[in-house]
């Protein structure tokens, strides 16, 4: 149900037999209901995500935020909730979106629906896969095929750094602002996904009601040793995101588990 795309490579930047589609054997089996702190964000994707199951209009998805907040554990835990029902997934690397066009093609006439998963997605200036998922998601005579939307994950909005030498080419008309040539290139992608889903850093109760459920999850009752421990744990790594509760809980659960 979930396959990694793997280039052939290519020779003088055109693509020669593109690729092929690897099954992923052991899939990470994460369930929605086992994500906390992001219950409107899970809604909102599944809504779409189900729209597109159906044969309805839905969304290219971009996922954007803080890290470690769960924007791809909810695409797996898309993938586990409605494999059953046709849904598959294709891991592609930011350096491979320049097969897009092939990728669209070979899983056009396959009856299941295929979310194309891009995670960590960031460019850096006008590269050989920012120009293909810019013309694939918007902007050329053909398109992506009814059955597969693309959703990607990024901690930053638009997808590329921001510098502040751009905010120098902002002009002002009167009451209205004018963003520069640069900043309107960064967004032009960006606002290509129909979708745009954000992610903010948890707070402490939030964070602590995390470890609390992966620590079930890892059949560990909670205490309040355990919570001290993870407060402690998050001081350490200077984050209180969902990566870091998960993390501690498999430490935790390791530590006091059962002989």
């Amino acid at each position: 149900m979930a396959f990694r795309w793997r280039s052939s490579g290519r020779k003088g930047g055109a693509a020669h037999g593109a690729g092929w589609l690897q099954p992923v054997r052991h899939v990470h089996r994460i369930r929605l209901a086992d994500l906390r702190g992001i219950d409107k964000q899970i809604r909102r994707v599944e809504q779409n995500t189900r729209q597109f199951l159906e044969g309805k209009p839905a969304n290219n998805v971009l996922l954007t935020g803080a890290r470690g907040t769960g924007k791809s554990s909810i695409v797996k835990g898309l993938l586990n909730k409605y494999a059953r029902q046709g849904l598959r997934l294709i891991e592609i690397e930011k350096n491979d979106l320049v097969d897009l066009p092939y990728i669209v093609d070979l899983v056009a006439p396959r009856p299941e629906r295929f979310m194309l998963f891009c995670d960590d997605l960031t460019f850096h200036g006008a590269e050989e896969g920012y120009i293909a998922l810019k013309v694939a998601l918007d902007g050329s005579v053909s398109t992506t095929s009814d059955n597969l939307l693309i959703y990607a994950t990024s901690n930053r909005r638009h997808l590329m750094p921001e510098y502040m030498a751009e905010n120098l080419e902002t002009r002002y008309v009167g009451d209205e602002i004018h963003p520069g040539e640069t900043v309107e290139e960064k967004i032009s992608l960006s606002e290509r996904f129909g979708l745009w889903v954000s992610f903010y850093p948890f707070d402490q109760d939030e964070y602590l009601d995390i470890v609390a459920q992966w620590l079930k999850h890892f059949d560990s009752e909670p205490s309040d040793v355990s919570r001290e421990e993870a407060l402690q744990w998050a001081l350490q790594r200077g984050s209180r995101s969902g990566r870091v509760a998960y993390q501690f809980a498999r430490d935790w659960a390791g530590r006091h588990a059962k002989k």
